[in-house]
């Protein structure tokens, strides 16, 4: 039996996947895939596996463990998706039996769009062989997910926060699972779903295969591999947060308040037309999706708010070109597959770092060109700093007249919309300011003195409709108010004292009978 073995000594060497490079490119037919596999990846397109693929469905085919360091756009996907499907193809069955399709793998995913992608390829390369599979997430009836796992499903793709909830349901068993694949751990730890994945884990059969993608390894989700992995394989065919050579990354200085302006002018002068735009809240993505609207742009936004069909909605009409421009947030870009995207901006940067490497990895793949442009405030130094530090080279700073800094700064002063009111002839400020030849400090001399002079008016002005003004008219306490016999402003003593009262009070006396008026009175008894 096999015994844990530390992502520390795993890094170390202990076990480490094999990278040395072949001096001819393999082809999937020399992976050892099924004929049925290999019918499917032909149908898609491919006929040589990227350098991650290459690794990794050897040694999931032999059944062993992986911890796989893979950034966006590697082809990590199909890397564990066809071995997977392998696996499991001994078990394909035509039977409608839902006896006979239980569940047989779990791959889970931080959000819904990844989970669809790895769902869509789950589908792709299964087309020839006989396995069922589901794709289930938060944010729709779940009374559909539960008639499709009650008819048997071996491939399940999830979420966590949903997939707990099936288990609530009791609408899955996870008795039968063979393997487990947990793609974007770093991602899941970001959103807070590490505690979710180890209840999860808990429910699972201990003997299993593992399979754990990363694009970075913190110590959280070295002690995650701990927990779930047995002398796992190290599969990384590159540096960590390493970019792809064929982006260009471009800086452009620029004021907070003028970055929507800039967008738009690079939007309308570039000519860009499919334009993926991360910023860093949902109420932010929502507002620029409609600002550009308004400028005539055709744009959408996709954040965590939005129900799952709007969500489908605008990523299919940016992907038809019929959107332009996508407003993202970094948890809903998650796992975005976008065939060649040219352009990534970020109209704000991200927090981290690593981020930046996840943004702008959705362009320039495959060997094809891409652009990566981040509009920069000056608040947001240290960002910038972060990311020049952790992809080890200095971004080119571009400026564009009329939105660098220096005209922010003075921008202010030039749309004081008050000041046109009072300006002599109708010269507006910022003609005031450079004057028509003469030298600045003449310019700002008469600047100063027509405002004491506006100042001046204004304050002779209101004192001389102060002056005109009629008196308040208050009315009278007495008019209004009823006479006191008592100081208020003193404590209240009650004058009457008990002996007068009782001195004051009158002799009882027999009561009288009652006359009965109501019956016609029989009159009073004197």
């Amino acid at each position: 039996m096999t015994t844990n073995t530390s992502l520390d000594s795993v890094t170390n060497g202990v076990s480490p996947a094999p990278t040395a490079a072949t001096p001819t490119p393999i082809m999937f037919d020399q992976l050892g895939l099924l004929p049925e596999l290999l019918r499917a990846v032909h149908d898609a397109g491919y006929t040589q596996p990227t350098p991650i693929q290459a690794q990794a469905i050897p040694i999931i085919l032999a059944g062993k463990d992986v911890m796989g360091g893979a950034q966006t756009g590697t082809g990590k996907t199909a890397g564990f998706t066809l071995p997977l499907l392998q696996r499991l193809a001994r078990h394909a069955s035509n039977s409608p039996s839902p006896a006979r399709h239980p569940v047989r793998a779990l791959i889970l995913a931080p959000t819904r769009e990844l989970a669809m992608q790895v769902h869509e390829s789950v589908v792709t390369y299964s087309k020839h062989v006989p396995l069922r599979s589901v794709c289930i997430y938060g944010g729709v009836d779940i009374k559909p997910q539960i008639a499709e796992l009650r008819e048997g499903r071996e491939i399940v793709v999830a979420t966590p926060g949903r997939l707990l909830d099936h288990v609530q349901q009791k609408s899955v068993s996870f008795a039968s699972v063979e393997v487990l694949v947990l793609d974007e751990a770093d991602r899941m730890l970001d959103m807070g779903f590490i505690p979710d994945i180890k209840r999860i884990l808990a429910m699972l059969p201990k003997e299993r295969q593992s399979l754990l993608f990363s694009a970075t390894f913190s110590n959280e989700i070295k002690n995650l591999a701990d927990s779930m992995l047995k002398a796992p394989q190290l599969i990384e065919v590159a540096r960590r947060n390493a970019i792809s050579e064929t982006i260009t990354h471009r800086v452009y200085p620029v004021a907070s308040d003028l970055k929507r302006s800039l967008l738009v002018h690079l939007l309308t002068h570039q000519d860009l037309r499919q334009v993926l735009v991360f910023v860093g809240t949902k109420f932010g993505a929502s507002r620029l999706a409609v600002y550009l609207e308004r400028q005539g742009i055709a744009a959408d936004a996709i954040h965590g708010d939005k129900s799952q069909a709007q969500r489908t909605d605008a990523l299919e009409g940016f992907k038809s070109g019929k959107v332009r421009v996508l407003v993202a947030t970094d948890v809903a870009a998650r796992g975005l597959d976008i065939d060649d995207l040219p352009v990534v901006i970020n109209y704000e940067l991200p927090h981290t770092a690593e981020d930046y490497v996840h943004r702008i990895g959705r362009t320039g793949r495959a060997g094809k060109m891409g652009n990566a442009t981040s509009l920069f405030a000056p608040e947001e130094s240290g960002r910038l700093h972060d990311i020049e530090r952790l992809i080890k080279m200095q971004i080119q700073r571009v400026e564009i007249s009329g939105f660098n800094l220096s005209s922010a700064r003075s921008e202010p002063v030039e749309r004081a919309p008050r000041a046109a009111k009072f300006s002599p002839a109708g010269v507006l400020p910022s003609q005031e300011k450079h004057g028509d030849g003469h030298g600045s400090g003449h310019s700002a001399g008469h600047g100063t003195g027509h405002k004491r002079e506006r100042e001046e008016h204004r304050r002779n002005r209101e004192e001389k409709n102060h002056d005109r003004r009629p008196p308040p008219h208050m009315p009278s306490a007495a008019s209004h108010l009823p006479k006191l016999d008592f100081d208020p402003m003193k404590p209240y003593e009650n004058k009457t004292s008990v002996s007068t009262f009782a001195a004051e009070k009158p002799a009882v006396t027999r009561p009288q009978k009652a006359v009965p008026a109501l019956l016609g009175g029989f009159g009073k008894k004197v």
